[in-house]
């Protein structure tokens, strides 16, 4: 819902750093790469709950997340690349939420294993749906140029970046906010499969 409007407001600054990197001849998989191995260090860091640094880590490596496409569409998007953003980004939300069942098992354990399992929901469900897109050549150019179908929802990348804002910013509230955007996770996912079905039954024999 979010990321339409952030994408529109961070381009000029993430094109102008894209830039200077490629003069620096510093790949998108590099940034990809880089960002990554800093963001994991989330789990450490809300382990001993410094929130405040694991922010900064996450700040970090979203900024990544932005630069290496910038850096890609400026050069050449590759499926290397592709397929490391989006696994390395997969695995990065979820160890953000790990880092907070760490920090408090005895009260964060159950709700950040749920928020985990809607993760599952809505990753599963964006990523089945980008390969039958894929293959039937379904574009999606409302986010500019990308190495994989991007499907739309209630919980995407901006409001996941304001959630670990806010969970870093008031921990005391991880529970309630994790019941509450696994929910919303859930809501994204059953309203992804019912638009998918739709969209890939239509030229399937025999589907009912």
């Amino acid at each position: 819902m979010l990321d339409r409007h952030f994408i529109k407001l961070l381009k000029w600054p993430l094109d102008a750093s894209a830039a200077y990197l490629v003069k620096q001849q510093i790949s998108a998989n590099k940034v990809t790469v880089f960002g990554f191995i800093i963001g994991m260090m989330v789990i450490p860091s809300l382990a001993f709950e410094a929130y405040g640094l694991a922010l900064l880590f996450i700040i970090i490596n979203r900024l990544c997340d932005g630069l290496d496409g910038a850096i890609a569409r400026q050069t050449q998007p590759t499926d290397l690349g592709g397929y490391l953003d989006i696994t390395l980004d997969f695995i990065f939300y979820s160890a953000v939420i790990f880092g907070f069942a760490l920090a408090n098992p005895e009260t964060n354990a159950l709700p950040a294993a749920f928020l985990i399992f809607s993760f599952m929901g809505t990753g599963s469900s964006f990523l089945a749906f980008a390969i039958m897109a894929e293959k039937r050549q379904i574009k999606q150019l409302d986010y500019g140029k990308k190495s994989l179908f991007y499907l739309g929802g209630l919980t995407e990348g901006a409001e996941t970046i304001g959630l670990f804002i806010f969970i870093c910013l008031m921990p005391a509230y991880f529970t309630s906010a994790a019941w509450l955007f696994a929910s919303l996770c859930w809501l994204t996912t059953g309203t992804r499969i019912y638009a998918s079905y739709l969209a890939l039954k239509t030229n399937d024999k025999g589907s009912n």
